[in-house]
């Protein structure tokens, strides 16, 4: 089968690790199942792999990505939660809690085998590209804003860089949900984009906002950590899911203890969170914004693009 993988690590230019090449098809194993994927969403995740974090030598090849949707033996669509070994379904029951292309390899094939469990029925209101974009970001926009900030309709959050998965998600739902949404963007056009998705306001990174916000949904980092602290009102929250700009040089202590601020790390949710995920869409309207699609083939193109920053939502390989 076709897959993208890790054939070496790249830490300066994380695609020259990367080959598109045949690979042998999972094998069947008791208690998973193996799908036959129609779409793959890329993350940062995928790039992190390229450059050797989360990996050793000795796994390599490993067939990178973390979300998609495809078709399981039976015929049923289905939608993959991407988290092995959080309860022991499938796998050892001590099992320490890995992605997919960490341990077990990943999405971005024309299959991948993954626990029963995990697999979660795609309502037919969505396509594959739609669904396979919710796995990763969305789910983890979804449990920073509803489960991390506990934000109810009428709060108001700070979504940082516009551009991103999981900042697009945080954006459209949040607005689905009746949140009042500012969002960042250096980019007049992303600016311009995150109105269209439903914030209330776009600024440039820094800027001073209409009102302190309740909550931050921060993934960005050192370039934007500062603001966010700033931001957030006393008592407020900021929920961490990544640091794509590198770490922050300064936590701010000083006004993170003085202000008592909470802030949270999120990774990704649980099954009934995506469950939950699946049903809010289909039930509302609202759809993953998807930036392009790419063949398998040509996935390199889409990483690309991700590397750059050019992108406004997802970008879907397409087996």
């Amino acid at each position: 089968m076709l897959a993208a993988t890790v054939a070496r690590f790249s830490p300066d230019s994380p695609l020259d690790g990367l080959e598109v090449t045949d690979r042998p098809a999972p094998e069947e194993r008791e208690h998973w199942t193996v799908v036959d994927v129609r779409a793959a969403a890329l993350n940062h995740h995928d790039l992190w792999s390229l450059r050797g974090v989360g990996l050793s030598a000795e796994q390599l090849p490993m067939i990178l990505g973390t979300d998609a949707a495809g078709v399981a033996p039976d015929g049923t669509e289905v939608v993959l939660h991407g988290v092995i070994g959080a309860d022991g379904h499938g796998v050892g029951p001590h099992e320490r809690r890995t992605l997919l292309s960490e341990k077990y390899p990943g999405t971005l094939a024309e299959q991948v085998a993954v626990p029963t469990a995990n697999l979660v029925p795609k309502p037919a209101e969505l396509s594959f590209t739609e669904a396979a974009c919710l796995p990763t970001a969305w789910l983890t926009a979804y449990r920073m804003l509803f489960g991390a900030a506990a934000l109810r309709p009428g709060d108001r959050v700070l979504v940082q860089g516009v551009g991103g998965g999981v900042a697009s998600a945080a954006i459209t739902l949040g607005a689905a949900a009746g949140l009042e949404v500012t969002a960042t963007s250096r980019d007049a056009a992303k600016r311009d984009r995150a109105i269209e998705l439903g914030a209330a306001h776009a600024v440039e990174p820094g800027d001073r906002l209409p009102g302190r916000v309740d909550a931050v949904v921060e993934s960005v980092g050192r370039a934007t950590w500062g603001h966010s602290v700033r931001s957030v009102r006393p008592g407020g929250t900021i929920v961490v899911c990544g640091a794509t700009s590198g770490d922050a040089p300064s936590a701010e202590l000083t006004r993170v203890f003085f202000h008592e601020i909470r802030i949270q790390g999120v990774t990704m949710g649980s099954r009934e969170d995506l469950t939950a995920l699946l049903r809010f869409c289909a039930r509302t309207g609202v759809r993953p914004v998807v930036d392009s699609e790419v063949s398998l083939s040509d996935v390199g193109t889409g990483l690309a693009r991700l590397a750059a920053g050019e992108q406004t939502g997802k970008i879907v390989a397409l087996p």
